[in-house]
């Protein structure tokens, strides 16, 4: 009783807050209006709790692939930080983005054809001190000419890549590769766009309506294809021994190496839109990717069968290896996937339009003389082909504006075979105004692996938007220069039994509501909460935000921020965040604390530095059992013409205490990264 009490009262207290605001708001999309868009700072936020991972992940799409205001859709535009729709519709009548909106917006924006050759290169390496082997690279190169067209290129020094699988006939298990030292290129792309069509050859990502039957983009309007040369650099160290026990020494077990840099296997191969003036558009692609999984994902079909299926022991070969089995490693090229398809649409106006997406995927395993399948936590439907088909729509008149779509899935998996999908959003705006209620409902059967839709954070067999029927409300606030508020409410509830018998019927809540205030330089407070509550109702001591096994809890953090910009070129900020989270220690509740503390300076236009001290305490009452540290990192960077230098340099001390704890604390850690980028 007093459980559900409380969460009553938070449900009241948040849902009076949201409906207290005045009505005058910024676009809906994403949590903060980054002040700097730099990919650190960006990091940062996510390391902040400001924006989720999915959040972090459209900004930095955004930032690599680029808007040109001048020829872009509607939901092109509506992706870009801080516009509403009734903004974008506006752009004919204001004459595109405000000196302003351009000079935010600048990271994110684009020119689709170029008077002149233009392009950028980038090198990034990063390393930590007690690296034993040299550190990684990786190139990105991007090129665009005058006359539409586009080429990029990734390339990547790997050292912790495993080779190639297969199975050996004697051992009867699979082995893969040691890894070496080696130079791969995952990702390159040449691209064309004229004044009616567009065609792009190499590595892309892609993504239509709702994001409901397909979407690779990870934007939150999708509307075609993108370009795809991402990469993620280095954030930490890892274990230089990945085999199981007696295959490594103490020395090599207790040793720390920086892994390699890692990418996003999207589809490879072509696409084109063709657009005619009636308003038609027809997109279609074919794709032939060899993708990876980690090593625990996999099953043999000739051993056993079914979903209880574990993972085939992985042995480690080559010469001067040691022998022992892979534990929990990503296996390159397990499988190559064929996929095609595509979507048409017709449109009346910018806001009234329908469409249909089809697509067929067939995973082909590369590993001769194994019979291997997916396992359920593999995000892959196992069986063989899978697929799906959509419809979608939007329609919008005066504020308001609505979409919706839905889809069907298909797939091999014994006693599956697909389920449906639907998802509706209603937004309602101005120029400065914006609400969004979004509905949702996924079936049990519906395993689509490329699917962007929103979902909670929980999973089935690998997916997140599956067995899932729930409703979103968003609304944000915002008086030019002085204050910005926001509010979400997200539930849902599973309308089957999950991974546990007798799960159906949970209900799971997140609720988060967020006030800046910007009217004095010298005093920029920031307030936000967020409550998360798994199985609203029902008493528990645990908490899990995603994961596939039951459990009953609830986390409450509140966060509080102060900035304050001393000069045009100096600035500080300090913020603490306290979170109460359900556990099975310490009675059932457990209290984490997060302080950071960071400063700006400018010394000049072409010098920038930043430096950040973060403090985590999972658990303010033990100083054994769960992750205390302390990290301080300082970030520099130095333009001189066309090239531009970053450097970050990151300290990091582990601060729990080795008395009881299960595992030692690690030490002290000097970790640094470089980047080098030339435009031209």
């Amino acid at each position: 009783m007093q459980r559900a009490r409380r969460v009553r009262s938070v449900l009241v207290c948040v849902w009076l807050f949201l409906l207290g605001l005045p009505f005058t708001a910024l676009a809906a999309t994403y949590e903060v209006e980054p002040e700097d868009t730099g990919e650190q700072a960006l990091f940062a936020l996510r390391e902040d709790g400001a924006i989720t991972a999915e959040t972090l992940s459209a900004l930095l799409v955004l930032r690599r692939s680029g808007v040109d205001p001048a020829h872009a859709s509607r939901a092109s535009l509506y992706a870009l930080p801080g516009l509403t729709y009734a903004r974008v519709d506006g752009f004919t009548a204001s004459g595109g983005l405000t000196p302003e909106e351009r000079r935010r917006l600048a990271p994110f924006l684009t020119t689709s054809t170029p008077e002149r050759v233009t392009g950028d290169a980038r090198l990034l390496t990063a390393f930590a001190a007690s690296d034993p082997v040299l550190p990684p690279l990786a190139l990105q190169v991007r090129v665009a000419g005058p006359e539409g067209w586009r080429v990029g290129l990734l390339t990547s020094l790997t050292r912790r890549r495993l080779g190639s699988v297969h199975r050996d006939a004697n051992r009867r298990a699979l082995v893969a590769e040691a890894p070496g030292v080696s130079v791969v290129v995952p990702k390159f792309h040449g691209q064309w766009t004229g004044e009616r069509a567009s065609v792009l050859v190499g590595s892309y990502r892609l993504g239509f309506g709702q994001r409901l039957t397909l979407d690779t983009t990870g934007l939150p309007t999708p509307d075609g294809f993108l370009p795809d040369d991402t990469v993620r650099v280095p954030g930490g160290v890892e274990r230089w021994c990945f085999l199981g026990e007696g295959a490594c020494t103490p020395e090599e077990r207790d040793a720390d190496v920086t892994p390699d840099f890692q990418w996003d296997e999207g589809f490879r191969g072509v696409v084109g839109t063709v657009r005619t003036s009636s308003g038609v558009s027809v997109t279609g692609f074919g794709s032939y990717q060899s993708r990876s999984l980690l090593s625990h994902a996999l099953m043999e079909r000739t051993s056993c069968e079914g979903t209880a299926c574990k993972a085939p022991a992985v042995w480690l070969a080559g010469t001067g290896a040691p022998m022992g089995r892979v534990v929990s490693r990503t296996l390159p090229g397990v499988f190559h996937e064929w996929a095609g398809g595509g979507h048409a649409a017709m449109a009346w106006t910018r806001r009234a339009q329908v469409g249909m997406t089809a697509w067929g995927a067939r995973p082909v395993w590369n590993v001769e003389g194994a019979t291997l399948d997916f396992r359920s936590t593999a995000g892959y439907p196992a069986g063989g082909a899978f697929g799906a088909v959509g419809v979608d729509g939007a329609w919008g008149l005066g504020p308001v504006d609505l979409f919706v779509e839905a889809a069907r899935t298909f797939d091999a998996t014994p006693g599956g075979g697909g389920g449906y999908g639907a998802l509706q959003r209603t937004v309602v705006a101005d120029t400065s105004k914006e609400l969004e209620l979004s509905l949702r409902a996924y079936g049990r059967g519906f395993a689509n692996p490329y699917t962007g839709a929103m979902s909670g954070p929980d999973e089935l067999e690998g997916s997140r938007a599956r067995n899932e029927v729930g409703a979103r409300v968003r609304y944000l606030h915002r008086v030019e220069g002085a204050l910005r508020l926001r509010g979400e409410v997200d539930a849902w509830t599973l309308p089957a039994d999950g991974a546990a018998v007798g799960s159906a019927g949970t209900v799971n809540l997140r609720a988060s509501a967020r006030v800046d205030w910007r009217a004095h330089a010298l005093f920029q407070p920031s307030l936000w909460t967020e409550y998360r509550d798994k199985d609203v109702g029902v008493a528990g001591d645990c908490f899990d935000g995603s994961g596939e096994d039951p459990c009953s809890g609830s986390l409450l953090r509140i966060t509080a921020r102060v900035k304050a910009e001393l000069h045009d070129a100096v600035s500080v900020a300090a913020q603490y965040a306290h979170a109460r989270v359900d556990d099975p220690v310490n009675r059932g509740v457990r209290e984490d604390a997060h302080a950071v503390v960071e400063a700006q300076v400018r010394p000049c236009d072409a010098v920038r530095l930043r430096g950040r001290a973060v403090w985590k305490d999972e658990d303010l009452l033990t100083r054994n059992r769960l992750e205390q540290a302390l990290r301080t990192t300082l970030d520099a960077s130095w333009t001189a013409d066309a090239v531009t230098t970053r450097a970050r340099y990151a300290w990091v001390v582990d601060l729990k205490d080795a008395r009881g704890a299960r595992t030692p604390p690690d030490a002290p850690r000097h970790l640094f990264a470089l980047e080098v980028e030339t435009r031209f």
